[in-house]
């Protein structure tokens, strides 16, 4: 496992991945309220902000978009993903090679989602080590998405199901898991302790008010995680910048709340 302090997609050590996969995941519903959303260009812009670690999408995005920005923002090729049109069990194609990410697309690291818990756990589980030992050779840090979910998990938020994802990050070869938020600093703390060396990223969610967002980040930092990976939460908002500058405070300097909320606040 590569020191992830020394990974050209952190900072500090720390983390804010803007998740941008969205228009394959869940289609056009994602980009309300702010129509302007939907253009990549406009989220490449945002990611330019100086908290963003990297920023995560898929390789058609990747082609069109990238070379435009890759003085400015590093790249998180997303290798798999599948529409929400889809109706069965969780599962996720893969469409994109590591070798392509690097080679063609310019990727400073590579995102993968696994379902533990789904019927097509061990095909998923067999995909990702073709990604993981592949990103290896390339020197590429291996950021999971891990969600468990399937028939037998009656609470995907829970602590220990959240903590049993993060272990399976540590276990199966990531530097860096993103999971849900299992509702407190405490049960953060078990996940966090759960995935060792392994960099533990809460996944942004659904939009929320400026106040609840922060104050669940900031029980992740002080829980041990590394930061974050978001999407909503910053382009559905008119104002992506100002959440980015509080996020800014609250992941890097690990300010309260409040003081990221005045420090992000409109100058007179």
């Amino acid at each position: 496992m590569r020191p992830i302090a020394d990974a050209p997609v952190t900072r500090d050590g720390k983390v804010l991945v803007l998740a941008y996969d969205h228009g394959i995941e869940h289609g056009p519903v994602d980009f309300d309220p702010q129509p302007e959303s939907a253009d990549p260009e406009h989220v490449f812009d945002v990611a330019t902000h100086p908290a963003v670690t990297s920023l995560a999408v898929g390789k058609g995005v990747a082609e069109a978009y990238y070379p435009s920005y890759e003085d400015d923002v590093s790249l998180l090729a997303k290798l798999n993903g599948t529409s929400n049109l889809w109706m069965g069990e969780p599962d996720s194609a893969v469409n994109c090679s590591v070798e392509y990410a690097a080679e063609e697309l310019g990727a400073e690291a590579v995102g993968f989602t696994v379902y533990p818990g789904v019927n097509g756990e061990v095909e998923m589980f067999e995909e990702f080590r073709e990604v993981q030992e592949k990103a290896r050779e390339y020197d590429l840090p291996v950021v999971m998405w891990s969600y468990a979910r399937g028939q037998a998990v009656k609470n995907d938020t829970g602590e220990e199901t959240i903590a049993y994802a993060a272990r399976l990050g540590l276990e199966l070869g990531a530097d860096i898991a993103k999971v849900k938020y299992p509702g407190s600093q405490e049960a953060m703390e078990t996940v966090t302790r759960m995935a060792g060396p392994t960099k533990v990223l809460m996944s942004g969610g659904s939009k929320t008010s400026d106040r609840e967002f922060l104050e669940s980040v900031k029980s992740v930092i002080d829980a041990g995680g590394a930061g974050l990976a978001v999407g909503r939460n910053v382009w559905q908002r008119e104002n992506p910048r100002r959440i980015l500058d509080a996020l800014e405070e609250v992941i890097y300097e690990e300010a309260s709340v409040d003081e990221a909320l005045d420090a992000a606040a409109p100058k007179p």
